[in-house]
């Protein structure tokens, strides 16, 4: 345990003297594996599949503020889309622009939350973001994980479906938007209970972790992951969703273990040696639960400088002449 917090001291020792060069690598490759992702599951236009194309646009979302990464994310989408269906860009268009009004009025700063959930429903693991988000994130995190779900969902009917839209001749542009929008989101049972869990996860994870009880970042993750999984089964059988069991047991087992990552580093505490402190003003007693954080010294580098005496340099100069 003391190797893992010495660890811990010594990346954030390095986060700190760096961060100027870490934080704009840090969005390049965010950048980079969102456009990647994007162009690998809907890349109808040629020209944007080109990785001197995609390096540039992640080289210069590296310089803008997060949320450009977002905007550009969605411009790429919505190129690919047009060059597949122009009813397709038309509906994710309107799409965008609804989320964007929700993301940018409730959770502006969750950026990260908007990109990581689409890459992690495609690394199977997508329980993961509303744990986390309930953990550094607010209530209003639940804006940005529903809208990254919202986006993913549309997306993979798009694609599911690209054999269906190809088959609508040209005067069928209605049937054609019709067909999007009420198969692809408004009777889209499986995308409402997936945001619907992960807004409760969310909220429910906040509350808890927020708790003085002891563990309190610990229960909240274990009883969001069940409450998640609850919806989702619920869901599935209320709706027959098809969702898969054993999926969603490893999915979350495996987002659990993740979660536990990072509130060793966020919030790492020793409850122990808690201690409850009472004191008082002209107003108010105030009491007090105080709860130490598991630190410890990085070890710092020291150089010895050995100083040879005089004397035995002069004499080991002389051997070496007489020799």
């Amino acid at each position: 345990m003391t190797n893992l917090l010495v660890l811990r001291e010594q990346l954030k020792k390095f986060y700190g003297k760096n961060e100027v060069y870490i934080t704009p690598i840090s969005k390049f490759l965010l950048a980079f594996v969102s456009l990647l992702l994007i162009n690998q599951k809907i890349g109808y236009m040629g020209s944007l599949n080109n990785i001197a194309i995609v390096l540039v646009l992640a080289l210069l979302c590296s310089f803008l503020p997060r949320n450009m990464t977002v905007v550009v994310a969605a411009a790429v989408t919505l190129a690919h889309l047009y060059k597949f269906s122009m009813e397709c860009a038309i509906v994710a268009l309107a799409v965008f622009l609804l989320l964007f009004l929700l993301y940018f009025r409730f959770s502006p700063k969750d950026t990260i939350a908007v990109l990581l959930t689409p890459i992690c429903f495609v690394l199977k693991i997508p329980y993961v973001m509303p744990l986390a988000m309930g953990l550094v994130g607010t209530p209003a995190s639940a804006v940005a994980v529903g809208s990254g779900t919202i986006v993913y969902y549309l997306l993979h009917f798009m694609n599911e479906s690209a054999s269906i839209l190809n088959s609508y001749d040209a005067d069928g542009a209605v049937e054609k938007l019709r067909f999007i929008i009420d198969n692809g989101l408004m009777s889209n049972k499986t995308m409402f209970i997936a945001v619907a869990g992960f807004a409760v996860t969310v909220i429910a994870v906040y509350v808890i972790r927020r708790m003085s009880i002891d563990y309190a970042w610990t229960i909240a993750i274990v009883t969001g992951t069940l409450l998640d999984i609850l919806i989702q089964l619920f869901g599935d059988l209320l709706y027959s969703t098809n969702i898969s069991i054993i999926g969603l047991l490893l999915g979350s087992i495996v987002s659990v273990l993740l979660v536990k990552i990072l509130e060793f580093f966020v919030f790492n505490v020793d409850y122990s040696r808690t201690e409850l402190v009472q004191f008082e003003d002209d107003e108010y007693y105030y009491y007090v639960k105080a709860v130490p954080k598991n630190t410890v010294a990085a070890p710092e580098k020291r150089v010895k400088t050995i100083r040879v005496p005089e004397k035995a340099v002069n004499r080991t100069k002389r051997e070496t002449k007489n020799q």
